[in-house]
């Protein structure tokens, strides 16, 4: 009887937890319902809101598209339809500027920005209607040794009259005032009135009388300068590979005092020795200078070359008919942009002046070759100033030693 009591007593004891086992699974499941039943709650309440969203997006796409009979002004139109609509014509016209205007083709390219070495060669052309105000500052050096003979030879070895032996320093100083006008966008003309102040200092010693003691003689002068005309046009825009070329004419108009009209006076010291009484400000000729000047932009640097011949016009004076010969240069170096402000550059200038004639007969040695080594600087201070300085040195024994040039160009 003991051992069934214990069996059923452990047999009640197992079904216990069974229940709770059984209560306790009921409840978790409940739980999992309520939470599925939540869920599906939010999932309904996103749909909702999904669908509401996707309404509101069709209703401004429908207001923010355009008509089809106005211009199109979207760049996401990417169906056919939309493409074709875009090609038709717009009955209004914009009310204001649509897209960007086309570059212009009718203007040529302009030459590149670079310190002006000469006349020829540096600068720009003026634009159209611009006025360029430009005066300049120059100074000049140059000291020769020059023999002069007033003599005749009847034996190579013996010379009867005068050999003078002279040193002259020469200083001269150049303020000029030029004008340029910008015809076309490729043609300008341009003015140059010049102020020249001149000093001589000669040093002669005649070594044919015997003479011990050395005559030093100082002239200087100072007046009008010779006027300058010049014309340049553009002739080429540098398109396909060319370069740019700009056709340069210069003329000259003897209005300084010229070599001719200065009075010479003997030595005291020295019996026969003449020296001139004043300096002229002038060459006393007519000159005509054509030439091309080309410009071959890469980018920093630009290349540049002249050529030119200079005509010169003879002239009557006292000693006969005068023809101081014509001659031909050639310029050529590069030039370097440092930044949009500054820039400089490095050339060379040849000019070979061919031999005078005095009444039909040639001068011997009277031919002449001025080189120079050129160096030049600019500095853009303003967008309507710039300035320029040039130093030229030369490099043959007819050349001046040294050159210096100042220009503020202002444009108006």
């Amino acid at each position: 009887m003991t051992g069934s009591f214990a069996q059923t007593g452990k047999s009640e004891g197992t079904l216990e937890q069974y229940k709770e086992l059984l209560v306790e699974q009921e409840r978790k499941f409940e739980q999992q319902r309520q939470l599925l039943n939540e869920q599906g709650k939010e999932l309904e309440r996103l749909r909702e809101r999904l669908d509401a969203l996707s309404q509101q997006t069709a209703n401004i796409s429908e207001k923010v598209s355009p008509p089809k009979e106005s211009l199109p002004t979207q760049a996401t139109a990417s169906t056919p339809q939309a493409k074709e609509e875009e090609k038709k014509p717009s009955d209004q016209p914009p009310t204001g500027p649509v897209g960007q205007a086309p570059p212009q083709t009718t203007d040529p390219e302009r030459p590149p920005e670079m310190p002006r070495l000469s006349e020829t060669v540096g600068g720009v052309l003026t634009k159209k209607g611009n006025i360029v105000v430009e005066p300049s500052l120059a100074y000049a050096f140059s000291d020769n040794n020059r023999v002069f003979l007033d003599a005749f030879t009847f034996l190579p070895a013996i010379v009867i009259g005068l050999t003078d032996i002279r040193e002259v320093k020469r200083h001269s100083l150049f303020a000029s005032l030029g004008l340029r006008y910008g015809v076309t966008n490729r043609f300008e003309v341009e003015a140059r009135v010049p102020y020249v102040y001149r000093a001589d200092i000669q040093r002669s010693r005649p070594v044919s009388i015997g003479s011990s003691i050395n005559e030093t003689f100082n002239a200087d002068g100072n007046n009008i300068g010779d006027i300058e005309l010049a014309a340049r046009y553009q002739l080429t825009t540098g398109s396909n590979g060319w370069p740019i070329l700009v056709g340069n004419l210069i003329t000259t108009l003897p209005t300084g005092k010229s070599p001719f009209d200065i009075e010479f006076v003997e030595s005291q010291e020295v019996p026969g020795a003449m020296f001139p009484t004043e300096a002229p400000t002038g060459i006393g000729f007519f000159t005509f200078q054509p030439s091309v000047t080309a410009l071959y932009p890469t980018d920093p640097a630009v290349f540049f070359s002249n050529i030119n011949y200079t005509y010169t016009m003879s002239t009557n004076e006292n000693a006969g008919k005068i023809n101081p010969g014509d001659a031909v240069g050639l310029t050529f170096g590069m030039g370097f942009a440092v930044n949009n402000r500054s820039s400089f550059n490095l050339g060379y200038s040849h000019r070979h002046f061919f031999n005078t004639y005095v009444s039909g007969d040639k001068i011997g040695g009277s031919a002449l070759d001025i080189g120079q080594l050129l160096l030049g600087y600019s500095f853009k201070y303003s967008k309507r100033t710039n300035y320029n300085l040039s130093v030229g040195v030369g490099t043959t024994n007819n050349a001046q030693d040294i050159n210096l040039n100042f220009r503020v160009p202002m444009t108006f």
